[in-house]
């Protein structure tokens, strides 16, 4: 098997994970993201190509889609894996913050989602794969803006899933119930990833690999939401 895989909002940890397990399959593998200088970092070490874009403009996520068909191909299936969050005092979110969070959670997935489904439906095939979180399904204290826009894009992707599922398009979450072990988690919550210990935290290759066997699926056994979660995490 082998196509075309459009990575939105991909970075060092799960964004590289899921584009090594496709590109280990023949898969070329389109890289989006609005950091450049962090998507050449991410372009070098798994052999995607570098598509710099604000997910959150809907001229530049038309421009991309553009871009990754004319130079690689129809985009077989799309990993979205962008999101924007924040912790805090319900009564101290600010407008701007709760629509910062809101856009770069679900907005970004609703631009994305549209686009990949308008390129998808004349083909009669696809996949599009939305990643979640523990906020997608409860709402914890201080996470207010995380669980409005994790829980819109669930939502949003099971409307996708019942109206595109009978035209051939795969719609499915992936509800990641922990922490991601990525650089960055080590760079900003050493103290946290040590108290968690030996996979006590989600290891992005195994994440991919779900990625990976959800686009495989036969369409007569399609998942539509599949949660992820480390061992000793407590549901």
């Amino acid at each position: 098997m082998s196509g075309v895989l459009l990575v939105a909002g991909a970075g060092e940890g799960l964004g590289r994970s899921v584009a090594l397990r496709f590109a280990r399959e023949g898969y070329a593998v389109a890289l989006a993201a609005r950091n450049a200088e962090k998507l050449r970092r991410v372009s070098s070490e798994t052999g995607g190509r570098a598509f710099p874009a604000d997910l959150g403009s809907e001229a530049e996520v038309l421009r991309l889609f553009e871009a990754v068909e004319s130079s690689l191909g129809p985009i077989d299936a799309v990993a979205f894996i962008a999101s924007s969050r924040m912790q805090g005092p319900f009564a101290e979110i600010s407008l701007a913050d709760f629509e910062r969070v809101w856009r770069g959670s679900c907005l970004t997935g609703f631009l994305v989602g549209r686009e990949a489904a308008r390129r998808m439906l004349p083909r009669g095939r696809g996949t599009v794969i939305f990643t979640g979180a523990s906020g997608s399904v409860r709402g914890r204290a201080g996470f207010a803006a995380f669980a409005a826009g994790k829980g819109a894009l669930r939502f949003m992707a099971q409307s996708m899933a019942r109206e595109l599922g009978p035209k051939g398009i795969h719609v499915a979450t992936v509800l990641i119930d922990g922490a991601i072990d990525s650089k960055k988690m080590w760079r900003d919550h050493r103290e946290r990833m040590e108290k968690l210990g030996p996979d006590g935290a989600l290891n992005p290759d195994a994440i991919a690999e779900t990625y990976w066997q959800i686009h495989g699926q036969p369409r007569s056994a399609w998942t539509h939401e599949a949660d992820l979660r480390p061992w000793a995490e407590p549901f």
